[in-house]
């Protein structure tokens, strides 16, 4: 019996040391920081692709490793890192903004210690930022001459964080435009009428104008806030419809309320 326990010891400590050897192993190489590391973006973005969401981002960090990260590929994991939490939900988002930040700063002529990621680096990732939002070029380019910086410019954080936050509030919002649209149009395949969408964007421009503070998620919020009786409304107090009444389409809309909207974000100096 003895015996037994003492080898019943020796075994312990054998599995005792090749545990502690594991557990040295993994902490030298890294694996338990970046399984950590993954996990939490993996709570964060919610996704119903746990496994697709994981392999896209040990295959991001192992393209990283490849090649030190070429220009295309730094913009890219940064708005990969954008993409993993909706602006709504602020601590994450803000989280994930931090971290795009610190990827733009790596690899180009500007050291963290600077002022800033680069001027030209920003502004790709803003017209990128606004692509994958749905946002056609001509839609997006107004916004973009109010928010971009020179190629040579060093941009500071907080005016990085403000340009992510205001496309991605933007490209929410042509998509509440354009769902105003199709309530206020008679049928999909027809032009609305021009004095009923000139009604609602009128009460759009009503909800922003009372939206208050600076943040740009506001702007968001009033349009969301118009209801369907509110909207009804607006259109009962137009003149009672003409046959074969002028008409604007659905893109007129759009770039009208798109003004409404970028009317009111500052211009960067």
């Amino acid at each position: 019996m003895a015996e037994k326990r003492r080898a019943g010891s020796v075994m312990s400590d054998s599995k005792s040391a090749k545990c502690d050897s594991d557990n040295e192993f993994l902490s030298q190489a890294g694996v338990s920081a970046l399984l950590r590391g993954a996990l939490l973006k993996l709570v964060e973005s919610r996704t119903e692709d746990p496994i697709g969401f994981l392999a896209e981002h040990f295959g991001n960090l192992s393209s990283e490793a490849d090649d030190g990260g070429s220009e295309h590929q730094i913009v890219s994991r940064a708005l990969w890192h954008l993409s993993l939490a909706h602006h709504s939900q602020r601590s994450a988002f803000n989280n994930n903004i931090d971290v795009a930040y610190e990827l733009l700063m790596q690899g180009g002529p500007h050291r963290p210690n600077s002022g800033g990621v680069r001027g030209q680096r920003y502004t790709e990732m803003l017209k990128c930022l606004c692509s994958e939002g749905g946002l056609s070029g001509t839609t997006a380019a107004p916004l973009l001459r109010r928010i971009q910086c020179h190629d040579y410019e060093a941009v500071p954080f907080e005016l990085f964080r403000q340009g992510v936050l205001t496309c991605s509030v933007f490209a929410d919002y042509i998509r509440k435009s354009q769902c105003l649209y199709a309530a206020v149009a008679s049928a999909p395949d027809r032009p609305a009428e021009r004095a009923l969408c000139q009604a609602v964007l009128a009460t759009l421009q009503e909800a922003l104008e009372t939206a208050d503070g600076a943040d740009v998620a506001r702007y968001l919020e009033a349009s969301a806030k118009i209801s369907p009786a509110k909207l009804a409304q607006a259109m009962a107090e137009v003149h009672p419809r003409q046959q074969e009444g002028p008409t604007m389409d659905a893109q007129e809309f759009e770039d009208a309320a798109a003004a409404l909207f970028i009317a009111r974000v500052r211009i960067v100096t």
